[in-house]
């Protein structure tokens, strides 16, 4: 099983090989900023990522260690790319067809913005994860 994206004027492409991951949002001020909302991404193991297509792809250094990488033309906020991680967090919103998963949790719910409202459904924590991650992820 397959899965392609990438960013909404083609100069960035992407394939995922394999299951994807359930959704973790992220309300952190630095994701808000770089998002313009809130964050949210797909753990994705590095060995079943690949970039098909970069010519576009761009990147930012918001801490030790991370990039944020986006396209250069249309803007688009790809994945955040921790140094070291054995995985990389993909938008999922990035990818050509539904994903078939859901938000199983959010983080840094401390750092919210105050214009939206989480859902008292899913999981908030906080800060980062709890040990282990979070539950079902």
């Amino acid at each position: 099983m397959t899965h392609t994206g990438g960013c909404a004027c083609g100069g960035v492409r992407f394939v995922v090989h394999g299951a994807l991951a359930p959704v973790i949002a992220c309300h952190c001020e630095s994701c808000r900023r770089w998002s313009g909302y809130y964050w949210a991404a797909m753990e994705i193991p590095r060995e079943r990522f690949e970039w098909t297509a970069s010519a576009t792809l761009a990147g930012w250094q918001s801490s030790a260690g991370v990039m944020r990488r986006f396209c250069r033309v249309c803007g688009a906020s790809l994945c955040f790319d921790e140094a070291g991680a054995d995985h990389i967090e993909i938008a999922p919103g990035a990818f050509d067809a539904l994903t078939g998963q859901a938000t199983i949790g959010h983080i840094y719910c401390a750092e919210a913005g105050d214009y939206y409202q989480l859902d008292a459904a899913t999981p908030c924590y906080p800060y980062d994860e709890p040990p282990g991650g979070v539950p079902g992820g």
